[in-house]
């Protein structure tokens, strides 16, 4: 009984798991240069003595779905999206090389260059700054140019360009931000092959159809896992009545 139990518990807790990764990849089908996640799920057999016929069910997050999304034409000189395979350097949060798809940039008040989420975009030496300029562009190679205040328009000068990498992705993993990493933990070589496109974003790579019919499929089984301990205990309580009639 108790191994009927435990499998029906186990398969709901993982089930619940399973719905928020596809809530999550459904709140981000709008997020620009979103990756979604994979979810499935397998049996583990639970260790330690006297326990070899018992197992759990376990879900698990095997891989992020690098397929591209759709480019989207926005007009906006700050905007790029990647063409083909790469992505775009930034700093997290905690102050560590990460990767992203997310080509909505904007520029600070002091000039820092930075994606829509507030994330510094780096360069070659770090973070890059973009000093007061009439006009910038960003070539296909990530080289920024800028027309400085007051000089003519042919006066343009280059300022940075944007690190574009392209590791190969049984390396790359999603960290807790949801940014893209290395496995090893080491920041990737620039890649000077990866080229980008002005004017344009990347959209999510969600399939919002996809996750709401793995969104219900999921409602169902929980509902099944839930049915099957409500069995069990109705299983537990005839035994006892049983058992008494026996005494």
């Amino acid at each position: 009984m108790d191994n009927y139990v435990f499998i029906a518990m186990s398969g709901a807790k993982e089930n619940m798991l399973n719905q928020q990764l596809h809530m999550n990849n459904m709140a981000n089908a709008n997020t620009t240069g979103f990756r979604s996640d994979f979810a499935t799920a397998r049996s583990e057999p639970v260790f330690g003595p006297g326990l070899p016929t018992r197992v759990y069910s376990m879900t698990q997050n095997p891989a992020t779905d690098f397929k591209p999304g759709g480019m989207i034409s926005t007009g906006n000189s700050l905007d790029v999206a990647i063409q083909g395979d790469g992505f775009l350097a930034v700093l997290d949060r905690n102050g560590e090389e990460a990767y992203t798809r997310a080509g909505d940039l904007r520029l600070t008040e002091t000039g820092m260059l930075t994606t829509g989420a507030g994330l510094p975009v780096i360069g070659d030496g770090g973070p890059i700054t973009i000093p007061p300029a009439q006009k910038m562009d960003i070539m296909a190679d990530g080289t920024i140019s800028i027309v400085p205040i007051g000089a003519v328009n042919n006066a343009t000068a280059v300022v940075g360009r944007l690190k574009l990498v392209n590791p190969d992705i049984n390396d790359l993993k999603k960290n807790e931000e949801g940014l893209i990493v290395q496995r090893n933990g080491e920041p990737a070589e620039a890649d000077g092959e990866v080229r980008v496109v002005s004017g344009m974003v990347e959209s999510s790579n969600v399939n919002a159809i996809t996750e709401m019919v793995n969104m219900m499929s999921l409602a169902r089984q929980y509902e099944m896992q839930v049915k099957l301990m409500k069995k069990a205990e109705e299983m537990d309580q005839s035994s006892s009545q049983l058992l008494r009639l026996n005494g």
